[in-house]
């Protein structure tokens, strides 16, 4: 399923954000900084294993439950 990438970095920015615009910049920075950047991936980009991983990784310090 293409897209998996992007669609789990934007629920992850959102669910800890909630709304709030500096929080989920905080939280895309953070992202970058252990080696997903949100911003690389589209809805059409191919599934990446390693890439999901660590974001299922960064969800789970976050407290994001997906």
């Amino acid at each position: 399923m293409a897209g998996q990438v992007k669609a789990l970095a934007e629920r992850i920015i959102r669910e800890r954000a909630k709304g709030n615009p500096i929080i989920a910049l905080s939280t895309e920075t953070k992202m970058i900084l252990k080696g997903v950047n949100p911003k690389k991936w589209h809805e059409f980009s191919p599934d990446d294993p390693p890439a999901i991983a660590a974001l299922l990784q960064i969800a789970n310090e976050f407290g994001v439950k997906l």
